[in-house]
């Protein structure tokens, strides 16, 4: 789309400008609100067959009963709730696995911390951040409770994570997949060319974005979207919603996270779009990117890209084996076992009414008096008709008892569910027989554990992404030192700079490798007995063995106590230290000086010797001519260096051994 008027960088990433829509000329914004809706169609249509079995899904998990008329008016109607069972269980496993710590951030340094100034930071960034989820944001753990809940039924859910212009709060809020529209064959939802969240506020809320000055006036009423009413119709019929007929319909608006080409460089920059579906009026643009996230060639001053913003993270139960951008749950896997469920059990059911209530046939003539058949309990009728006449005249329906192939069926299938869902009763922490030893039941829990440790682990990675969005918004919006009181650390204090690079990495405090509370108690214990076998931190190791109990931390903390600081040695092993230190300084002089004495003895006879030889050669020698003189002369001086070096030798050795004397000396004068 060509834009008649294009807009410069600097008009888009102006923050004076609350809405891009008031700079572009009228046509364009008409223009972009009927590509906008036009996308959505698209792609809403691209997944119409995805919608319908999320609705059967809904159904068989809401258990939504219907009308009969087959094989009478008001025949049984039973949903069994197979797919409501598997998802309790798994968000049973899954909330403890992924949020059963008291603080669900973990903060971690990847490199060099000299100083210890980046960990002290990671402390101080995961705590902040603990406090935002769990106390600020009051709603974040009744949003993360729904997300787990629905996820194992619909097999895609997903959090928006923003910053709450109101409260000036970051929020991580649950959407719905059906509200929450993307192209079926999109790869990603970073990647999607369109994300269309589809939001229904209140004519109120309507108000305040226009009175703020955020929003352009919408020129409709909600109560002539008869597309959307009826669309809303449509799917809360299917799930057995009723709404009532009042005044307080709200709009549809499409929040768009697309792209669009702005300043007309060809290159489409990326924007959040919010589209009235009935009037296709452009309400709102503003950019979804900052000036940080340009890249330019500094030697061209090229735009090389732009990295946007992103408020949407994906939660995915099972990826689909089709590549489609929506994941699989148990809504797929066991719908069409939880529907031939629902008909055995109505069936046997049916039999069992038509067994228990009778009837038959009745002779010709056969009359009773006041001419009702029915019987009440207790009751007797008169007739007009002796016994053998009456035997003859009725004739019983021949019905017969509910059938005992359907009940194997139905146990069949009941079992290939559980086995699917997980939910075996040793997984739900059933007995598992009276027989079977401890470690046969624990190796069959981690054999069956194993079926969801890939699951935990997607459910990790999404949870992990939530985090990084919620730490880029602080980095965005946290621009003052903030000092706040939490109930898990008392008063504390953040600073912008520990949000600033060089970043710490940002992941939920829960291992993604343990899924069960049987391994992390196991993991305790082992740590408890190599920390008391090795010598280690056996403070750490019976915290974290307190923590797989699931036991509170102010519990933990009034049975342990503060972590004890390392204290040097007592002042007894101090003067034991010195005196074992003195006895080997003695044992190492004594050894010192027999080594030197050695030594000594071995050159004073070299020197004997040599003196013994000379004298032996000058006695020899009187007689000869000056030369030999010479030599004698030069012998003597010989004589007399290495008398000089063996005197500087015991000097330099008397020397040392009285600088160890006073180093000896030192412990006792302190």
């Amino acid at each position: 789309m060509n834009i008649s008027k294009p807009l410069t960088l600097d008009d888009i990433l102006n923050p004076e400008v609350a809405n891009i829509a008031t700079l572009l000329e009228k046509r364009d914004v008409d223009a972009i609100g009927a590509e906008c809706v036009e996308g959505f169609r698209k792609d809403k249509s691209s997944r119409t067959e995805w919608e319908e079995a999320l609705d059967g899904a809904m159904k068989l998990a809401l258990q939504v009963a219907e009308d009969r008329s087959f094989p009478w008016a008001n025949a049984s109607n039973i949903k069994f709730p197979l797919i409501s069972i598997a998802a309790l269980q798994f968000h049973a496993r899954a909330s403890s696995a992924l949020l059963g710590g008291s603080q669900p951030v973990r903060c971690s340094v990847a490199g060099p911390d000299p100083d210890g100034s980046r960990c002290a930071r990671a402390k101080r960034v995961e705590t902040h951040m603990s406090f935002q989820l769990l106390e600020e944001d009051q709603t974040w753990e009744a949003h993360m409770d729904r997300t787990l809940i629905t996820l194992p039924i619909v097999g895609t859910v997903f959090k928006k994570s923003y910053r709450d212009p109101v409260k000036n709060i970051n929020r991580s809020i649950y959407v719905s997949p059906r509200d929450l529209v993307v192209n079926y064959w999109a790869r990603d939802i970073d990647d999607a060319p369109r994300v269309t969240h589809v939001r229904h506020p209140s004519a109120n809320e309507v108000y305040e974005m226009v009175a703020r000055g955020i929003w352009i006036e919408p020129k409709h009423k909600p109560d002539t979207n008869i597309e959307a009413d009826l669309l809303r119709q449509s799917m809360d019929d299917r799930v057995g919603i009723t709404n009532p007929d009042d005044d307080s319909t709200p709009y549809t608006v499409l929040e768009m996270h697309t792209f669009l080409d702005l300043d007309g460089d060809g290159y489409e920059e990326p924007y959040i779009v919010w589209t009235d579906l009935d009037s296709e009026q452009v309400l709102c643009i503003l950019p979804r990117f900052f000036s940080t996230s340009v890249k330019i060639d500094s030697r061209t001053n090229k735009l090389l890209s732009i990295e946007p913003e992103s408020y949407f993270t994906k939660y995915e139960f099972i990826p689909s084996p089709d590549g489609s951008f929506y994941g699989i749950g148990f809504g797929n896997l066991l719908g069409p076992l939880n529907n031939s469920i629902n008909t055995l059990v109505n069936q046997l059911t049916d039999a069992g009414t038509l067994s228990n209530l009778g009837g038959g046939f009745l002779a010709r003539g056969a009359k009773i008096r006041g001419g009702n058949y029915a019987f009440a309990p207790g009751e007797w009728k008169p007739v007009d008709a002796t016994g053998d006449d009456l035997r003859k005249s009725i004739v019983p329906l021949p019905v017969r008892d509910p059938s005992q192939v359907l009940f194997t069926l139905l146990d069949l299938l009941i079992n290939y569910g559980e086995r699917i869902a997980g939910s075996t009763d040793v997984m739900v922490g059933e007995n598992v027989g009276q027989n079977t030893p401890a470690q046969t039941s624990q190796m069959m829990v981690e054999q069956g554990s194993k079926t969801f440790s890939a699951i935990y682990k997607r459910v990790y990675r999404a949870l992990k992404q939530e985090f990084r969005k919620l730490y880029r918004l602080n980095q965005l919006y946290l621009t003052d030192s903030l000092e706040y009181e939490s109930e898990l650390a008392g008063v504390s204090l953040v600073q912008p700079d520990d949000y600033m690079p060089p970043a710490t990495t940002v992941s939920p405090s829960a291992d993604p490798n343990i899924s069960s509370d049987t391994q992390r108690v196991q993991q305790g214990m082992f740590m408890m007995q190599t920390a008391q076998a090795a010598g280690g931190n056996i403070w750490a190791a019976a915290r974290y063995a307190y923590q797989a109990q699931k036991i509170p931390d102010y519990i933990i903390d009034q049975v342990l106590g503060q972590q004890p600081t390392p204290q040097g040695p007592s002042e007894k092993m101090q003067i034991a230290q010195m005196q074992e230190q003195t006895k080997q300084m003695q044992l190492q002089m004594q050894a010192q000086q027999q080594a030197f004495q050695q030594q000594l003895d071995q050159f004073n006879a070299q020197m004997q010797a040599m003196l013994t030889m000379a004298q032996a050669k000058k006695a020899e020698a009187e007689a000869e001519a000056e030369p030999i003189n010479q030599i004698i002369g030069m012998t003597d001086t010989i004589i007399g260096a290495k008398n000089s070096e063996r005197d500087h030798i015991v000097n330099m050795h008397n020397v040392d051994l009285q600088a160890k004397k006073l180093t000896q000396a030192k412990p006792d004068a302190s």
